[in-house]
């Protein structure tokens, strides 16, 4: 199994759930709006035997070629679209389901990996329609099971094959779930935001953009407890300078 960050980039994120790049080089956190948190955007590609496999699908960012920056990051891997076949969705969210969908130059609505099965948890789909603006967009995602595969997942967790399977988990948001990809004795663990940083691994606190932060903080201390004794590689979404971890014990 091999783990490649997608990074669109570092953006701080205030009270108005609006994402604003930031450049480390030249701007200055303390100018942006109080209490903006500073986040990496971080799509993960795993390549699994025949499998190209993608956990969530970032902000749907356009890159310097006018293409989606996700697309723009596969083509540096000599990979195009059409060779990713299994999108693995955390959440809705609009800052993991925004490269979903795209904008042809024809002015079509065109699915991002148009031959991948697309993993849904149907709880979240449901929820994300009903809630909208501001964490969800719903257009990053309406009229998707038009134009792709997709498996939607029921229940409270399941198993795919040998290597993949899921919970729900809803912590962060109350349909998110999680994802661990297997291959052999290795094991890597991608958390969506309910393990979005390597510190958060390490400190216990409450954090106030999870919808229920008292069971997102037990939750990490779980994961990070199982993390530990089963040796994990954690794929942390949101983290600036470290994409993957194994924790120490």
């Amino acid at each position: 199994m091999t783990i490649i960050p997608l990074s669109e980039g570092e953006f701080t994120i205030g009270f108005d759930k609006i994402f604003v790049p930031f450049h480390s080089g030249t701007d200055v956190l303390e100018d942006r709006p109080r209490g903006s948190l500073l986040v990496e955007i971080q799509p993960f590609l795993i390549e699994l035997g025949d499998r190209l496999m993608l956990c969530d699908t970032g902000l749907g960012f356009k890159g310097t070629t006018g293409k989606q920056q996700i697309h723009e990051n596969l083509a540096r891997l000599g990979y195009g679209p059409e060779d990713v076949t299994h999108v693995l969705l955390s959440h809705l969210h609009k800052d993991h389901a925004g490269g979903l969908l795209f904008e042809t130059a024809s002015g079509f609505t065109a699915a991002s990996f148009p031959d991948a099965t697309h993993y849904i948890y149907r709880p979240e789909w449901d929820f994300a329609l009903e809630k909208g603006a501001p964490s969800y967009t719903p257009s990053d995602f309406e009229g998707l099971e038009n134009l792709v595969d997709i498996e939607w997942l029921q229940g409270e967790k399941g198993q795919i094959g040998e290597a993949l399977s899921w919970q729900h988990s809803g912590a962060h948001c109350p349909q998110h779930i999680i994802w661990t990809i297997q291959d052999g004795s290795e094991i890597a663990f991608f958390g969506g935001d309910e393990a979005p940083q390597l510190k958060q691994m390490k400190m216990r606190y409450v954090a106030r953009y999870d919808a229920d932060g008292e069971k997102a903080m037990r939750l990490r201390e779980q994961y990070g407890t199982q993390g530990r004794e089963e040796g994990w590689t954690f794929l942390f979404y949101h983290d600036i300078g470290a994409p993957t971890a194994v924790l120490k014990s």
